[in-house]
């Protein structure tokens, strides 16, 4: 059975169990929050969030790229967010190379260099902040007051303030 295949059955058993019709559109928390996609970090365990209560946007790293900004515009202009939470998290891979080795090593394999940037970073906080900035300074979104960004320590489950 394929990885696929199991997901599969794990999503009739959780629909045959599911409570949760009925919700509003808008997640009830008012809150976006960006993280990292690593499968170590569980955003809604982490937060104790459940289904409903937040816009929950991951990528690789956690980066602030356009795609994020869009999300975020979409979630407050027409979803009534609020506030934003950025997290990273301790030993990403992001941290292990840079952008220019990525491309060339894709250009390398198949003779097309990607049009896109990885958004590598060499310092957690450094790129919290960074994202936070990105956030503020774009226009779009309009409700930049609330803008926080943590980092998730994946040996502890710990959540530290990146100030």
């Amino acid at each position: 059975m394929s990885t696929i295949d199991e997901l599969l059955s794990r999503a009739e058993r959780y629909a045959a169990g599911f409570e949760h019709g009925g919700l509003p559109l808008p997640p009830s928390l008012g809150i976006a929050v960006v993280a990292c996609m690593d499968a170590r970090l569980n955003v809604y365990g982490l937060l104790g969030l459940t289904e409903g209560q937040a816009h929950v946007i991951r990528n690789a790293g956690g980066v602030v790229t356009e795609g994020e900004l869009r999300s975020l515009a979409i979630s407050q202009r027409l979803l009534g967010t609020t506030e934003i939470m950025l997290i990273h998290h301790t030993d990403c891979g992001m941290l292990t190379f840079t952008d220019d080795e990525f491309r060339d090593a894709i250009e390398a394999d198949t003779g097309v260099r990607p049009s896109w940037a990885s958004e590598a970073f060499a310092d957690l906080d450094q790129d919290v902040l960074a994202g936070m900035a990105r956030i503020r300074a774009e226009p779009s979104i309009p409700h930049t007051e609330t803008v926080r960004g943590f980092v998730y320590d994946v040996s502890t489950g710990g959540l530290r303030e990146v100030v």
